[in-house]
């Protein structure tokens, strides 16, 4: 399907934001990237590149830098949100004063709101109303795979069909496929609790437990997330898709993932401090693992491999205990 030529304005300049700019300009879309940091962003510009995330991938013709809000978001048809989980209620604020009534607005954001545990289609209608088309994209996406034009796949949901399709023909191509759905609740609760799993993924690895006990976490891991899931509103087949397993299984298993190199890096006794400063990007996964374990207990779900990743990540237990505290559950029905 051959979409209609757009202009976007593309808010975060991060890893991500730059390699979704980059998927729709070579689109033939016109796209603005727009980041706070206004000397970081000129210094792309002039570069035709991302200098600090993907300085292999140059910008098409279509995509510039631009370092005033207002002017990034003036003429778009399409507004695409790209900043971590706990960054999206101020960018929304700011952005709201410069939207039109007929601009839509799409995010690439995956975890929980700090402290409030909000989703990020929850943050968004609660800044933005919910009057306007609004919807997210997530999926098993590595930037720098995105920036090199590798095959990947995403979903993009939206409850209005008319917005989902028409972002769905505004990204898709040979090389990266869209699909399409309704259920925003799901798709951010798997972008959300796959990171923490991939954690968790990550400190099991790094011990040297092997690939059985890797199988069991992913597989496990998808229960919790499908529990959690259900309770807030999800479909059970999200769970089973590009937004669920598919991006659970990327996240857990490449060391592309943040997250997974914040768990190999936390089962040699690093602190999580001292990982995050050297892996030098938000690790979703670690703010998110609070709001989780949180709203498990609030909602009565046993999450326990969540519940082991958190221990680690805020209440200092030791890697080798929280395994043992997995290993040494009595046996129990598989469908429970």
């Amino acid at each position: 399907m051959t979409a209609p030529l757009q202009r976007f304005a593309v808010l975060g300049a991060g890893s991500w934001g730059t390699a979704l700019a980059v998927q729709l300009a070579r689109r033939g879309h016109t796209v603005a990237l727009w980041a706070r940091d206004s000397q970081a962003i000129a210094a792309h510009e002039a570069a035709r590149c991302n200098t600090r995330y993907l300085a292999d991938t140059p910008w098409p013709d279509t995509l510039s830098g631009e370092p005033d809000l207002a002017r990034a978001v003036a003429g778009a048809d399409d507004v695409l949100v790209v900043v971590p989980s706990h960054a999206l209620a101020d960018c929304l604020a700011a952005l709201a004063p410069h939207l039109t009534p007929d601009q839509r607005v799409l995010w690439a954001t995956k975890g929980l709101e700090p402290d409030t545990a909000r989703l990020p289609h929850e943050v968004a209608r609660a800044v933005l109303g919910d009057t306007r088309a609004m919807g997210v994209l997530s999926g098993p996406s590595f930037s720098g795979e995105v920036g090199h034009g590798l095959p990947t796949a995403v979903t993009i949901a939206s409850e209005n069909d008319a917005f989902a399709n028409d972002m769905a023909a505004a990204f898709h191509d040979g090389m990266f496929r869209v699909y399409t759905a309704r259920d925003v609740i799901g798709v951010g609760v798997g972008g959300a609790v796959k990171n923490v799993l991939a954690i968790a993924v990550g400190i099991s690895d790094g011990l040297g437990y092997g690939a059985n006990a890797r199988a069991l976490l992913i597989t496990r891991g998808l229960t919790e997330m499908m529990r959690l899931g259900a309770a807030l509103g999800g479909a059970r087949e999200t769970f089973t898709g590009m937004a669920g397993l598919g991006d659970l299984l990327l996240t857990c298993t490449d060391d592309q993932s943040r997250n997974r190199r914040m768990g190999l890096a936390l089962a040699t006794g690093q602190s999580v401090d001292a990982a995050a400063r050297e892996i030098g990007q938000v690790v979703e996964g670690v703010r998110v693992a609070r709001e989780v374990h949180r709203m498990a207990i609030a909602h009565g779900i046993d999450m326990p491999i969540a519940a082991q990743a958190y221990a680690v990540l805020h209440e200092d237990m030791a890697a080798t205990t929280a395994v043992r505290r997995l290993t040494d559950r009595p046996y129990r029905a598989e469908a429970e």
